[in-house]
């Protein structure tokens, strides 16, 4: 494999040097051939015609040359900052890069380099999963928290496209193929969850319930929704839950009858978990800790397959609550596997973890002269890991960056995830003394952090390899995040976006022109006679070389060579 990317290297370096090579012959060939047409074509006579009339041309002349130049250098600055901003790209690389690539021999190169990249990245890793948008287990009640927010801001916190994807999971949990046939609560219900307003969905559920009182899934968008408080929530919930159970015992007995009732008693399993986890999450919020841990524990033992809803996650931070710890490294002894999938809860956690064993005694000053001891490497090496999964945590962690409210869902590895989490642990880490500090001891003393740790930058840190630009914990970070995430977070939030794109090179080309030439037109209106005499100068000095080449060459070559062509 070694032997085969160098010859592969090889061959791209001699295709590139001979492309140039050709274009180096072309170019001394056309010099070549009009150094000996310069008689039939009068070269001489038009370079002095051209010096005649750079001579007599006055200086507002260059006034109005250079400011037109500003001109339209300007403009092209502003189109390219707002292609770069819309598109994350340079428009004039991106044209040179498709047009005058092919020209050039470059993207030949370019695909063969990808291929041969692709196919090493094949045999080494699974291929990289496309951006998948999760429900965010922790999400918030809309009536008694979101609305609140709303109220007292008047900023919404949820996007339509966040509320669309939360309108699809209650159709998908809480409905069946055969409600829309049955003229009663179920019909109305599905109509209620279809429905883009929220006044005509808690009107749909009030609807629901006047045509059956124990309609569990009217409940629970009122608990959702309508309810404004905590206390009131989890009255709702508990309606819900005592309907609920009675339905899912009374599908129990006829699901293996056919297809239909199978769909019904599928419908009442997911109404009794996700009413019993959301009563866990009330219990939590009101302060019962170890009455929802409880409540967890039994959910995850009585339906080990509803793993959609990662109640495990739940579970992690009600136990980081109660500074159960060793409780924590047992949930993540069992979900941190490999072959399960990652989050930032798990990746994070097992690193606070980690920390939590050499934080309190750290010191950046001891570490950067004697070196990292084995459990503090085994702790940056955590932290690595969880930078890695998710780079945008550290800084809601920090408090570099200010946190909102989560959305109900997240993109994994996003900046979405990243609030979400920090949002619900950002506590736990400040219980425990020294975690952040050497949380952002191993950011910042890192490439990809922002700046040196104030007065005693950690050397030691920069020693440990650069997990964000290998990849070789998880795959290479994906490039969907940002867009995914600016459909999920409100457009008052700025998107934390990795890595951080640099100004292409065309924009502060543009830039530099723009200005160099307004400098320019301001310089000639102000003093028209020294700087026509400074054009002139600088005019000179470039046709110098060019005139000291032809009276060499002159001095080579005979006078009569192209007369002597003739007559052969």
């Amino acid at each position: 494999m070694a032997d085969m990317e160098v010859v592969d290297r090889v061959k791209s370096w001699l295709s590139w040097s001979w492309t140039w090579y050709l274009w180096a012959l072309w170019l001394f060939l056309v010099v070549l051939l009009i150094y000996l047409l310069r008689t039939p074509l009068r070269v001489y006579e038009n370079m002095n015609i051209v010096a005649m009339f750079l001579n007599t041309l006055t200086p507002k002349f260059y006034v109005a040359l250079t400011g037109t130049s500003s001109l339209i250098s300007g403009l092209i600055l502003i189109f390219e900052w707002w292609y770069f901003r819309k598109y994350g790209t340079s428009f004039i690389e991106q044209v040179s890069l498709n047009h005058l690539g092919p020209w050039l021999g470059g993207v030949e190169n370019n695909n063969n380099g990808n291929n041969n990249t692709n196919n090493s990245q094949n045999n080494n890793q699974q291929s990289v999963p496309e951006c998948k948008v999760w429900r965010n287990p922790l999400n918030l009640l809309r009536g008694a928290e979101y609305n609140r927010y709303t109220w007292v801001t008047g900023k919404e916190p949820l996007t339509y496209y966040d509320m669309n994807l939360s309108a699809q999971d209650h159709q998908t949990f809480f409905t069946c193929d055969t409600d829309h046939s049955r003229p009663t609560d179920e019909s109305v219900m599905q109509r209620a969850w279809r429905e883009r307003n929220p006044q005509a969905r808690i009107k749909a559920a009030h609807e629901a319930l006047e045509k059956d009182p124990e309609c569990a899934t009217a409940y629970i968008l009122l608990a959702e929704e309508e309810a404004t408080t905590i206390l009131e929530t989890e009255r709702l919930f508990k309606q819900a839950l005592k309907v609920g159970e009675a339905n899912y015992k009374k599908s129990q007995s006829t699901q293996h009858l056919g297809a239909h009732y199978e769909a019904i008693h599928r419908r009442d399993t997911n109404v009794c978990v996700y009413v019993r986890r959301r009563l866990a999450m009330c219990a939590r919020k009101l302060g019962r800790v170890k009455e929802a841990v409880k409540m967890m524990r039994d959910l995850m033992k009585e339906f080990p397959m509803m793993s959609v809803l990662n109640i495990h996650e739940n579970l992690i931070e009600a136990l980081l609550e109660l500074q159960a710890y060793a409780d924590v490294q047992a949930v993540l002894a069992k979900y941190d596997d490999i072959s399960l999938p990652k989050s930032a809860t798990i990746c994070y956690t097992a690193a606070l973890l980690k920390a939590r064993a050499v934080a309190d005694k750290f010191s950046p000053e001891i570490a950067s002269k004697r070196g990292l001891s084995t459990a503090e490497m085994n702790a940056v090496e955590a932290i690595h890991r969880a930078v890695e999964f998710n780079p945008h945590v550290p800084k809601y962690l920090l408090e570099t960056k200010s946190l909102i409210l989560p959305p109900e869902h997240l993109l994994k590895r996003g900046d979405s995830e990243a609030i979400a989490y920090a949002f619900f642990h950002l506590p736990h880490w400040k219980r425990v003394d020294g975690a952040l500090n050497l949380l952002h001891c191993t950011w910042e003393g890192s490439p990809y952090g922002e700046s040196a740790v104030g007065d005693a930058p950690c050397h030691a840190f920069r020693m440990i390899p650069y997990p964000l630009e290998k990849g070789h914990l998880f795959y290479p970070y994906p490039s969907c995040t940002e867009s995914a995430d600016r459909e999920l977070l409100p457009a008052f939030h700025e998107v934390s976006v990795y890595p951080k794109k640099e100004l292409p090179f065309f924009i502060l080309f543009t830039a530099g022109l723009c200005s160099v030439t307004a400098l320019l037109a301001l310089l000639t209106h102000q003093f028209p006679e020294p700087m026509g005499l400074v054009a002139k100068t600088f005019l000179n000095t470039i046709t110098s070389p060019f005139n000291f080449l032809v009276e060499k060459l002159e001095g080579v070559l005979p006078s009569n060579l192209w007369h002597q062509l003739t007559r052969l």
